[in-house]
C-alpha cells in the first residue's frame, strides 16, 4: 500500500550472554524487531555463537584440552599450571606414569551450566608424550640401566 511508510530506527540494545549459554542458544528481544505489514514488530532474535578456542574445544558443559609433556614427566610425574578460560590456574598433575593418549578428568572445572552457574562440568585433559627424536647410544645404554632393559633388542616383545 502507497500510503504506509515505515522508518527505520537505530536503537542500541546491550544484549546479555550469560555463564553456560551455548552453541545456538537464542535470546529473544519481544517485539523488538523490524515492523511487519500491519505495522505490529516483530522479536528481534539473537543466537549464540562459539569462537574457537587454541587450547579448549566444548562439550556440552564439559571442556577438553590436549596438552603435551615431556618422556621424563611422563615417566617420573609431574605437575604443572594451565590458565583457564577466565584468567584462573588449574593444575595437572601425576605422581605416576602417563601413557600417550591417557585422559585425566579435572572435577568441576569445565563450562558453568546456563542457569545454574555455581554447577560446572568438568575438564578432560587428553595427554600426549614428547620422544625424543634420537638418542646416541651412551642415553641408550643408560635408559637400559635405568630401566632394566635387556642387552640388545633381541628380546621377545610383551603380549598387549
Amino acid at each position: 500500500c502507497p500510503n504506509v511508510k515505515l522508518e527505520r530506527e537505530r536503537e542500541a540494545i546491550n544484549v546479555a550472554v550469560e555463564p553456560g549459554m551455548a552453541e545456538g542458544h537464542e535470546i529473544v528481544f519481544f517485539e523488538e524487531g523490524e515492523p511487519k505489514v500491519d505495522g505490529e514488530p516483530g522479536d528481534l532474535k539473537f543466537r549464540v555463537r562459539t569462537v574457537p578456542h587454541d587450547t579448549f574445544s566444548r562439550s556440552g558443559n564439559d571442556l577438553m584440552m590436549n596438552a603435551t609433556i615431556s618422556l621424563l614427566d611422563a615417566l617420573v610425574g609431574f605437575s604443572r599450571e594451565v590458565k583457564h578460560l577466565d584468567g584462573h590456574k588449574v593444575v595437572l598433575a601425576s605422581a605416576g606414569v602417563t601413557r600417550p593418549g591417557d585422559v585425566q578428568r579435572v572435577a568441576g572445572e569445565g563450562m558453568p551450566q546456563y542457569q545454574h552457574p555455581e554447577r560446572r562440568g568438568d575438564l578432560f585433559v587428553t595427554y600426549a608424550v614428547d620422544f625424543p627424536p634420537a638418542l646416541s647410544e651412551e642415553q641408550k645404554a643408560l635408559a637400559r640401566q635405568l630401566l632394566g632393559g635387556g642387552g640388545g633388542g633381541g628380546g621377545a616383545l610383551a603380549a598387549a
